[in-house]
């Protein structure tokens, strides 16, 4: 049997656009010879469809989409994600589900069993688990039909979370091979791990394991594909491209398929998928233009140099905006990288509208000079005036606080948080530096030397340096990863060899600063844990 995986770039919401879609990978998949194409999890609208499932139309909208779907589909057998309605007294109101179309009509629906209930997912305040699971026929095949989590059981994943396996329910009435229609978001080290579980479901129920995994940016979440076969002793016999589109065909009978995938290290997959997110939410969001504030700092040139590759150089906005203290250097750099990237380029002298504006605040609070309430004006000036370019001009706003510093509160709240999209909100600064200096700068100099080497500073005071607040970014990246990726505690970081005086104060800048982050601007996510829908802590709470 031939079998063809399409990781598809669903839009949520866009329902006929995706059935257009669909249909256009029907056709590739009918070239390549496949008897069956199957798409990702919820391909119809898109993962995840949130609280647009409570809406009536929109149900609705993806049932008729189906239905008119359904006789275009005659020639080839194709499985589809979409959401069914759960017409028993009981219960959810609705189902995750997947349809075979094949002779033109809706030959079987199936619905998820696993409902994931952590981290960035929800699916139980939609969706009711499906009652039962038996193995389905298509093509003289068993098949195990599975829906993203429902394969994700193995004791590899971490402490079991549901009581049923839904592939141990089914192995008791044999399968020859489990497929997974899967919208797997993407974190640093995910695609290994699926690779892992794939291979070990497969050598466990001696089967070949086929996962179809969509692939795009959906608000913080970024999907990698990675969509892969493997047969019954965990080869990987096909591969789908990382961060694209991409279509693959499997033969089962000789065991072999489409090798399109590429082993990426760390900092090249973080920058491809801030490349996508940073992509599909403007465009997905209808922005065509983005700014950037160029501070000449490292932060705003990874930023920029990212716009400039999602969005075109001729798409992007770099705004320099210097106060008396901006250096020189910074000036010259933020210009030579707009130069480097191809982007356009302003300069917007803050200093007159912080002069009038701290004249005018100072007749009614006083404080010393350059105060923390005159280095935070500078900030919130320079993010007023990029907002004034996208009122005017349409542009999206890409703010540039990396994870230390949002976790920590080292970035200014209507200042440099102000924006549509934060690309680097988590993303630390020593991965920051990674990224530039082992993918941007790899056999060239995009982004200039000098913003790599010098000392971070935010240049809101005289010879400001980050230090003078932070622990130095080596000794507060590991700590902030124990801290909010693992969630351990200060004695545990103490323990694991860290400065008990740098753990109590990063922990303690982390617990202060909840409230900055809830009014921070959506972030791209790319560790296993981000600020954002995935890490719900209360504001107004004793720490």
């Amino acid at each position: 049997m031939k079998i063809a995986a399409a990781q598809i770039n669903p839009t949520i919401g866009d329902i006929q656009g995706n059935v257009d879609k669909i249909l256009q990978y029907i056709g590739r998949a009918r070239e390549l010879g496949a008897q069956l194409v199957v798409f990702p999890e919820l391909s119809l609208t898109g993962y995840p469809p949130r609280d647009l499932l409570e809406r009536q139309s929109f149900i609705e909208q993806n049932i008729n989409a189906l239905g008119e779907l359904a006789p275009k589909v005659k020639d080839i057998s194709a499985l589809v994600g979409f959401v069914e309605k759960n017409l028993s007294a009981e219960g959810k109101p609705l189902y995750n589900a997947a349809a075979l179309l094949e002779g033109g009509e809706i030959a079987y629906v199936s619905f998820k069993s696993l409902l994931p209930t952590y981290d960035v997912f929800d699916e139980t305040r939609y969706f009711e688990p499906a009652a039962g699971t038996a193995p389905l026929k298509i093509g003289g095949q068993k098949i195990a039909l599975t829906i993203c989590e429902d394969i994700w059981t193995d004791e590899m994943c971490g402490p079991r979370k549901y009581a049923k396996d839904p592939l141990a329910e089914m192995a008791k009435k044999k399968f020859q091979l489990i497929l997974n229609m899967s919208a797997s978001p993407w974190s640093i080290g995910k695609d290994g791990l699926r690779e892992e579980l794939m291979k070990k479901q497969a050598k466990a129920y001696n089967c070949p394991v086929i996962c179809v995994n969509q692939v795009g940016g959906n608000d913080e979440l970024v999907f990698d594909g990675n969509s892969l076969a493997v047969d019954a002793a965990g080869n990987v016999i096909a591969h789908a491209k990382p961060f694209e589109e991409d279509i693959i065909l499997i033969d089962l009978d000789y065991g072999a398929g489409d090798q399109h995938g590429v082993k990426l290290g760390e900092a090249d997959a973080v920058y491809r998928a801030l490349v996508l997110g940073t992509r599909d939410y403007a465009h997905k969001c209808g922005f065509k233009k983005a700014v950037v504030g160029l501070s000449g700092g490292i932060d705003s040139a990874l930023v920029a140099t990212i716009a400039a590759e999602a969005l075109g150089p001729d798409h992007v906005l770099g705004v320099s905006l210097p106060s008396q203290f901006t250096s020189e250097a910074s000036k010259k750099d933020a210009e030579a990288l707009a130069k480097h990237l191809g982007i356009d380029f302003k300069t917007v002298p803050i200093q007159p509208m912080f002069d009038t504006f701290s004249g005018e605040v100072g007749k009614i609070i006083s404080g010393r000079p350059g105060d923390l309430s005159d280095q935070n004006l500078q900030s919130r000036i320079r993010g007023s005036v990029l907002m004034a370019i996208s009122n005017k001009q349409g542009h999206l706003v890409l703010s540039t606080g990396n994870k230390s510093e949002i976790a920590t509160g080292y970035a200014t709240l209507y200042g440099d948080m102000a924006g549509g999209l934060d690309v680097l909100a988590d993303v630390p600064k020593t991965l920051v530096y990674k990224i530039a200096k082992e993918v941007v700068n790899s056999g060239r100099e995009l982004i200039p030397a000098n913003t790599i080497n010098r000392p971070p500073s935010a240049e809101l005071r005289h010879n400001q340096r980050d230090t003078d607040d932070l622990p130095e970014y080596d000794v507060l990246d590991p700590i902030l990863k124990l801290f909010i990726e693992e969630g351990k505690s200060a004695e545990d970081i103490v323990a694991a060899g860290h400065a008990k005086e740098a753990v109590d104060k990063t922990i303690a800048l982390v617990e202060k600063n909840e409230y900055k982050r809830r009014q921070a601007p959506v972030g791209l996510r790319v560790t296993s844990k981000a600020f954002g829908t995935g890490r719900r802590f209360p504001i107004a709470r004793k720490i």
